[in-house]
């Protein structure tokens, strides 16, 4: 199940090993509470990974954005990865993918009348959001999973499907960012960028091998695609190429998993040429450069694939030549859920929502209240009541 170019670095086996002290060190002082986490009224749901790189975070943020939306008022708060602001920062219609990041820019562009915000420090976060908007029903934590300071009601956990993490080792000699036992404080376990043929047999072995306990539930989701959308406005008056079975398509992507994506583009199209960045890579005078050529080298009919991570880190890019900026495009990503698992999921999400919403909370309290008021006005002298007779 390994991905292509994922190996051990047993020469660092001694750094992973020192840097797993660390790691353990600062996860046993939360358990013990010397580093204290903070529980919210407003219901919290996580979503995040242990490993380094991409396993899908945004379209599952995104699916959990578009599952409650309509229903509750839903915040996004994330980082804000490799942004160039600093401190809290609320998107608004005029905001950058500079000033917030690329996958909250992406987020807001997707779903503009939701809250989204970003703030290294998500305790502050959460706490700036409620207090600009009282009425958020539940906040959506992107790649919160190592930020234990915040204690989520639901911590979902997300892995490579082609990147187990039970094959993987801690940094730098793998990819873990904290020992696997880290997968225990996860509510939910999603196995991402799946196979759509996954089989109930692969379903039973992912099982068994993630060694999940019994309160853990286990998903399977993979990828879909929509239809290609002009990432500049010049390319509004050409042509969508949906159809690229003719087409000779440029590849260009900054994310951390490109493998999967060019799989599935490789068979809808005549010829595809990768280009391949970072992940949340900035890009440069000489990328624009390399971009433009290795466009004009590619026979006609031609055009640019990209992601929308990459999309809006492109719309502030100067320099790309006028033919490239009329025939880029970006392909829209959407998560399914795999073995009929999708309203199994749907309802543990919707339930806890709905269970922990401040409308709920407070309506408990009321009782409460109301509850303690009776049997107080119970244990009163029944004298009380017999003066007015």
């Amino acid at each position: 199940m390994r991905g292509d170019g994922f190996h051990i670095h047993k020469a660092l086996l001694p750094l992973s090993w020192l840097y797993g002290i660390g790691v353990q060190l600062r996860n046993m002082m939360f358990n013990i509470g010397i580093l204290k986490q903070r529980s919210f009224d407003v219901p919290v749901i996580s979503v995040g990974n242990i490993t380094v790189g991409g396993t899908g975070k945004t379209p599952h943020v995104e699916y959990l954005v578009d599952l409650l939306r309509s229903q509750f008022r839903v915040a996004v708060l994330s980082r804000g990865y490799k942004r160039s602001s600093r401190g809290f920062v609320l998107a608004g219609a005029d905001t950058h993918a500079a000033d917030i990041g690329d996958e909250p820019y992406q987020i807001k562009q997707k779903f503009p009348d939701v809250t989204v915000a970003v703030d290294k420090k998500r305790c502050h976060g959460i706490d700036e959001l409620m207090a600009l908007d009282s009425g958020i029903d539940v906040i959506l934590l992107d790649d919160a999973y190592q930020h234990r300071y915040v204690k989520p009601g639901i911590n979902i956990l997300l892995v490579d499907y082609y990147r187990l993490i039970i094959d993987d080792c801690l940094l730098p000699a793998g990819r873990l960012r904290e020992p696997l036992s880290g997968k225990n404080r996860a509510d939910i376990v999603i196995v991402t960028k799946c196979p759509k043929e996954l089989k109930p047999m692969d379903y039973r072995v992912v099982n068994k091998s993630m060694d999940l306990f019994p309160y853990q539930k286990l998903f399977f989701t993979s990828l879909e695609y929509g239809t290609l959308k002009p990432v500049f406005a010049e390319g509004q008056h050409t042509a969508v190429p949906d159809c690229l079975k003719s087409h000779h398509v440029l590849l260009m992507t900054g994310i951390a998993s490109p493998r999967l994506l060019a799989d599935d583009l490789k068979p809808q199209v005549a010829e595809l040429t990768p280009l391949t960045f970072g992940d949340h890579h900035s890009f440069t005078a000489n990328d624009v450069h390399r971009i433009n050529e290795a466009f004009t080298a590619l026979p006609s009919p031609r055009c640019i694939v990209t992601t929308e991570k990459d999309a809006a880190r492109l719309e502030q890019v100067e320099g790309l030549s006028s033919e490239v900026r009329s025939s880029i495009y970006s392909l829209p990503i959407k998560i399914c859920f795999l073995l009929e698992q999708v309203n199994i999921f749907n309802n543990q999400i919707i339930g806890y929502v709905q269970k922990n919403s401040r409308n709920s909370i407070l309506v408990k309290r009321k009782d409460d209240h109301k509850s303690q008021d009776s049997h107080r006005a119970g244990d009163r002298p029944r004298t009380i009541s017999f003066r007015n007779n």
